[in-house]
């Protein structure tokens, strides 16, 4: 039965706030620089980006590579809408290694990213048995 003194339609609607996720990102590419000027600022950044210390996951962003100075991965930790899904996720990183990038002075060519939504990553437990 209908309360006769209740306003029709939906009650109290509130607009909807859109859930946020944690997505770890991680951008791979190759560097292409343009002098040897470039190169040696790559080199000289070596001895922070070489090793397992450069590979985590962090809101600022950690950029990786060796010495070969081919290829580097960059990895970020970020949030972002989960109606906006992991393409934007993976848009949000590459404007961080951008800027990264830019304030180094440094160039790189096409990226691949791999983007993981740790919101929806289902984590198996081991059984004690």
């Amino acid at each position: 039965m209908s309360n006769p003194t209740a306003p029709a339609g939906p009650q109290h609607a509130r607009p909807q706030q859109s859930e946020q996720h944690t997505y770890r990102v991680t951008l791979r590419g190759v560097w292409t620089p343009v002098d040897e000027a470039e190169r040696e600022k790559l080199r000289a950044g070596l001895a922070e980006a070489d090793g397992l210390g450069a590979m985590r996951f962090t809101s600022e962003g950690s950029l990786a590579y060796d010495r070969t100075l081919k290829a580097f991965s960059f990895r970020v930790e970020l949030r972002s809408d989960a109606e906006d899904g992991e393409e934007m996720a993976a848009a949000l990183a590459e404007e961080r290694l951008e800027h990264v990038l830019r304030e180094r002075g440094l160039h790189c060519g096409e990226l691949r990213a791999a983007v993981t939504d740790l919101d929806t990553m289902k984590v198996n437990r081991k059984r004690r048995g």
